[in-house]
């Protein structure tokens, strides 16, 4: 019997791997049928699906190993992240999925949320009222008309394997449909700010790319991240993750 490994657990889900192989658990069985058809559809390299047997979806572990993670240093070179943009953009121009992401949220629906959120952070005490008013306004660009495109929707850097240089697969797929290309990218580049222009190398011309919709995005996402981290027992604070992207936009 091989050790089972805990990758992440939550409430509502949970990700385990034994062997090379990782067993993906959700009370939600519309986050996993979403998952299974994105991955049937993108254009890019995808885990093999073993067997499905509700609640649990069966996954082969991808060779190579991902690019880092949040609050934490990459040590892949610059052509490794270049050939992370060349996919990215492979899947954006990919034609759209009948689905609309979790990039596609509305901008009224998100400024809602987002004014909520700010709200409930300043009032719990969670982040000085400064730093959240500052990234409340700096996001406000992200709130604009985009083209859909389709998007991951939680395109985080370790949910991307490479190996020698190349992209091997990506992973975690619950949330992908039509959205705001420059959610991923920004989502992507999240804490790791140095690496932008690499990635936008590899993504090259001809969607426009915003850089001020891209930094919103970063302030967006962290503001509506940091109470939810809190609460499900990750750290915001940690060095290089959430809050310290906050204050990098002082």
């Amino acid at each position: 019997m091989d050790k089972v490994e805990v990758v992440v657990a939550q409430a509502e889900r949970a990700t385990l791997r034994v062997g090379d192989v990782f067993l993906k658990v959700d009370a939600d069985q519309a986050r996993i049928d979403a998952e299974v058809e994105a991955m049937s559809l993108a254009p890019v390299p995808t885990p093999e699906i073993l067997w499905r047997k509700p609640p649990v979806l069966a996954i082969a572990a991808l060779p190579g190993t991902t690019l880092g993670r949040l609050g934490g240093p990459s040590t892949e070179s610059s052509a490794a992240w270049a050939a992370a943009g060349a996919a990215i953009r492979k899947l954006h121009y990919a034609p759209l999925p009948l689905r609309t992401g979790r990039a596609g949220r509305s901008r009224v629906a998100l400024a809602a949320e987002l004014d909520a959120e700010c709200e409930l952070l300043v009032t719990n005490g969670l982040l000085p009222t400064d730093l959240v008013t500052h990234n409340r306004r700096v996001a406000e660009a992200a709130l604009r008309p985009w083209a859909p495109a389709f998007t991951h929707g939680d395109l985080q850097i370790a949910h991307v394997f490479v190996d020698s240089d190349e992209v091997t697969g990506i992973i975690d797929w619950s949330e992908a449909g039509r959205g705001d290309a420059l959610y991923d990218l920004a989502t992507f580049t999240l804490g790791h700010e140095k690496h932008l222009a690499d990635v936008l190398a590899g993504y090259g011309t001809g969607r426009r790319i915003d850089l001020e919709v891209i930094r919103a995005w970063w302030s967006l996402r962290s503001l509506l991240a940091v109470r939810w981290l809190t609460e499900h027992g990750f750290d915001p604070f940690a060095p290089g993750c959430e809050v310290d992207v906050l204050r990098s936009r002082m």
